[in-house]
């Protein structure tokens, strides 16, 4: 099990306290200050790494946050801020491992319209393709990374009048086809792009009311949840059908969040609007799900597969928990339990699993990005 780290905070106050630091000259003393309080944060980077905890804080809430998937970027993630007005943030930081402290590069932070709903990165592992990333909020961007500076590659849209937009709620990105990238709306529909050559391959009314959530499944396959409570699966061979896997027990209860997993294809996770509960389900037997995580104490807000393992998926909510499963356990009397459990410091609004690295998980909450190794 994580523990939060116990920082001792007497140390600085200790040598500050000495009488023999109060003979000092002016400028020495200042300098000795200076030192204590750089030994202190040494210090603390030193326990955060030994307990495998590092923090970020930024200067605004976060909401969008995703990790870098190319190998040569480890621990490089992007944050986004959630400030209600037109201009927010989106920022590129490096944790740097020797040190356990996190590197912000001014050139690689930069403006961006309204709150990202979701930030991700190019699924390149192999660093074979342009470092480019992706936002969404009133339309489709993909940025490109350089050495000193990110770049507005193409902003995407599809709506006919140019006086009005839907927002985009989240996105999720092929990495079986690194061209197709898939967008959810709150106009019911799920738009996938080409992004190589900007233009919209597909756009289907995917549901009754808006669309929070998509993930791919496949090269040609996707899956969208809604506020009309129904998990939806498109196969872009035959776009006129769908397949409902699940529905809300409760007639009308949004579902926000969708996970598939890509490591056993058969198997999602979906959570429900202030719900505690995570649903596990088998594509092979829809409408009913193969398992309830129930282990949460308030709603839960956020959900990750692990990358390499088909039975290990993270959950975080607004009990300021994230707790690892291992969904091949076997349930003990009412349900399964968490083999790892976090406290964070505040309501948990995001979790990501790295897919390049993957002992480690990040969370957001409040203003902090946490990274977490498991």
């Amino acid at each position: 099990m994580l523990l939060v780290p116990d920082w001792n905070r007497h140390g600085v106050h200790a040598r500050i306290a000495n009488p023999y630091l109060l003979k000092l000259e002016e400028s020495v003393f200042i300098k000795a200050l200076r030192t204590a309080g750089e030994d202190k944060m040494d210090m603390y980077a030193q326990e955060a790494k030994r307990k495998g905890i590092y923090t970020y804080d930024a200067a605004w809430t976060i909401y969008g946050m995703n990790w870098s998937v190319r190998r040569d970027s480890k621990f490089r993630l992007a944050v986004g801020s959630f400030i209600e007005e037109y201009r927010n943030m989106v920022e590129i930081v490096q944790l740097e491992d020797e040190t356990g402290k996190f590197q912000v590069d001014p050139k690689l932070s930069f403006d961006h319209p309204y709150p990202a709903t979701k930030i991700m990165f190019i699924p390149d592992k192999e660093s074979a393709k342009p470092d480019l990333m992706a936002t969404t909020s009133d339309n489709l961007r993909i940025w490109q990374i350089h050495e000193d500076k990110v770049e507005l590659k193409s902003l995407l849209n599809n709506r006919q009048n140019r006086d009005y937009c839907s927002p985009l709620t989240s996105f999720d990105w092929n990495e079986f086809d690194m061209r197709r990238l898939g967008t959810s709306s709150i106009d019911t529909t799920c738009t996938i792009w080409d992004i190589e050559r900007g233009i919209v391959d597909t756009q289907l009314i995917a549901h009754d009311k808006e669309v929070h959530d998509i993930a791919w499944g496949g090269i040609g396959v996707f899956a969208s949840v809604s506020a009309d409570g129904s998990v939806r699966v498109f196969d872009l061979r035959d776009k006129q059908h769908s397949t409902i896997i699940y529905e809300s027990p409760q007639p009308g209860t949004p579902l926000l969040r969708l996970g598939w997993n890509k490591d056993d294809p058969r198997f999602m996770a979906t959570i429900l609007m202030d719900s505690s509960k995570v649903v596990i389900l088998d594509i092979r037997y829809p409408t009913v799900p193969v398992s309830e995580l129930q282990r949460h104490q308030a709603c839960v807000n956020a959900i990750a597969w692990a990358p390499h393992s088909a039975c290990h998926i993270c959950t975080a909510g607004d009990d300021s928990q994230a707790l690892i499963w291992d969904m091949s356990a076997k349930p003990v009397d009412g349900g399964l339990d968490p083999i790892l459990a976090y406290t964070a410091g505040g309501e948990v609004n995001q979790v990501q699993w790295s897919a390049s690295h993957s002992d480690w998980v990040a969370i957001a909450f409040g203003n902090k990005l946490q990274v977490l190794r498991v």
